[in-house]
């Protein structure tokens, strides 16, 4: 069996000479990391992770998480980051008979200790990235399977976290949603993290806040920003944070239900 292609590369080689907050709020894969310049700040509903210039981070799939990419002052922030694949997992799990002991309730993602093993994979993999990826997906199957041996040897303790295959289960929607308004996913995301279909999650969510989802996030996130603004932050630190994707449609959403451009409660 050979794993399935995807639209990101299984490893990705990122630079930013910006400060960027770019992707997608969900973490649909285990990812291994590795930072090798600048700082990654990233939080979710409950904690905030940092990670500096030589740390190794693991991320749990099916997590929401924001991320802050911070580069260092004249130079490049610069990750190297490892998708682990579901499929890839699964292969793995049959071929050595990997099962998990007991399910895994962690954090979103956890700090690895610092480790020459890690250090050298990693290491490795920079001339590879650095060159053209196309047609490469052969030799980034092998190296995600050395990943994942590599993890199990460092650190056994991830077997319950990478071999859990289970789904997320059904859960109570109005605590999850209060948490989580501020993260900019689709429906289906919420729906599938709450354990429902995007019907069912609809539908409930109908009978618990007597209101469409839609309509439910955009005055709830609203809502918050007016409350942080309020409180002495600008517009554009706000907008991202509250679960807007650019700043224009904010100001316009924000002025269409309160009257006011954001502003303008700076000035008060």
């Amino acid at each position: 069996m050979t794993a399935k292609s995807t639209t990101k590369p299984q490893i990705l080689y990122s630079c930013y000479y910006s400060r960027s907050r770019e992707g997608e709020n969900f973490i649909p894969e285990h990812v291994f990391s590795y930072q090798i310049s600048g700082e990654m700040i990233a939080s979710d509903s409950k904690n905030t992770y940092i990670s500096k210039e030589g740390d190794f981070r693991f991320s749990r799939r099916n997590h929401l998480a924001k991320f802050v990419k911070i580069p260092p002052e004249g130079g490049e922030f610069k990750t190297i980051s490892l998708f682990l694949d579901q499929e890839i997992l699964r292969e793995i799990s049959t071929e050595y008979n990997f099962k998990i002991n007991k399910r895994s309730d962690s954090e979103a993602m956890l700090s690895l200790s610092p480790n020459p093993l890690y250090k050298s994979f990693m290491e490795s993999l920079i001339s590879y990235l650095e060159v053209e990826q196309d047609k490469n997906e052969a030799l980034f199957n092998l190296k995600i399977k050395e990943a994942v041996h590599l993890l199990l040897k460092v650190n056994p303790e991830l077997k319950d976290i990478l071999f859990d295959f289970n789904e997320p289960g059904k859960i109570d929607l109005e605590a999850f949603m209060n948490k989580n308004f501020h993260f900019n996913v689709h429906l289906t995301r919420f729906a599938y993290l709450t354990g429902r279909s995007l019907a069912t999650f609809k539908r409930d969510f109908q009978k618990v806040f007597q209101e469409t989802p839609g309509k439910w996030l955009l005055n709830k996130r609203l809502q918050e920003a007016y409350y942080l603004i309020n409180q002495g932050k600008s517009p554009s630190e706000v907008y991202i944070g509250v679960g807007f994707e650019d700043l224009s449609h904010f100001s316009f959403s924000f002025k269409k239900k309160f009257g006011i451009v954001p502003s303008s409660l700076l000035l008060k």
